[in-house]
């Protein structure tokens, strides 16, 4: 059986210490490094080449959403979970923007934490329900409209990828779901915002907080 190569970043000792004793009941798990700061993440990721790295986000000097676009600047083949105590509406869209596949808030179980590992390991996203939740409630006043007209969780994931310009194959790859999933879901943003095509799409949705302007 192949293993799951982690690195685990977090600037707490005893946290990450304790993640790393956890993940290492999982016998499809090996934690091959760890990390406690941004740039050790970077410097490890390039040295061990882990498929999955567990990432906090608040820590010193290079904090998480940084080593995530410098992983992404570096071509890194590792997928992110983020797990941190942080559920900010400008967290959440910056880092899922910054490329993390899954956002896990501190306080998840043990299943849910080994479940993200494995589902974005094997390509898929994740977002656990309360994150979910956070980037609905990012539609400020939006809640007076009509529920035809209110974007799904699934649909806030794709317009952040859409209007950060990546076609729908790269959407799919990046959410692990079908070209023609994509297209339906595309078509039902550009209906619900009323935009005539994908560039008017991410306008509005800058305009309205739905995402942060690239």
């Amino acid at each position: 059986m192949d293993k799951i190569r982690l690195l685990v970043a977090d600037d707490h000792p005893m946290l990450r210490e304790g993640l790393v004793a956890v993940l290492g009941t999982q016998p499809d798990f090996e934690v091959v490094g760890e990390a406690a700061d941004g740039d050790e993440v970077v410097r490890l990721a390039e040295r061990l080449d882990p498929d999955v790295i567990l990432l906090d986000l608040e820590m010193p000097g290079t904090d998480g959403v940084e080593a995530l676009e410098m992983l992404r600047e570096a071509g890194s083949r590792a997928r992110t979970v983020v797990f941190t105590a942080y559920d900010t509406d400008e967290r959440i869209l910056g880092s899922l923007h910054a490329g993390a596949r899954g956002y896990l808030l501190k306080g998840a179980s043990r299943k849910e934490i080994f479940g993200a590992i494995r589902t974005v390991r094997a390509g898929g996203s994740l977002l656990e329900p309360a994150v979910a939740d956070r980037l609905l409630e990012r539609i400020g006043g939006e809640e007076n409209l009509p529920s035809n007209r209110r974007l799904t969780s699934r649909e806030l994931e794709v317009l952040a990828l859409l209007a950060n310009g990546l076609k729908n194959s790269d959407i799919a790859g990046r959410l692990f779901i079908s070209e023609r999933t994509v297209k339906f879901h595309v078509g039902s943003i550009l209906a619900k915002l009323e935009a005539q095509n994908r560039t008017e799409a991410a306008r509005i949705a800058v305009r309205r907080g739905l995402v942060d302007a690239p």
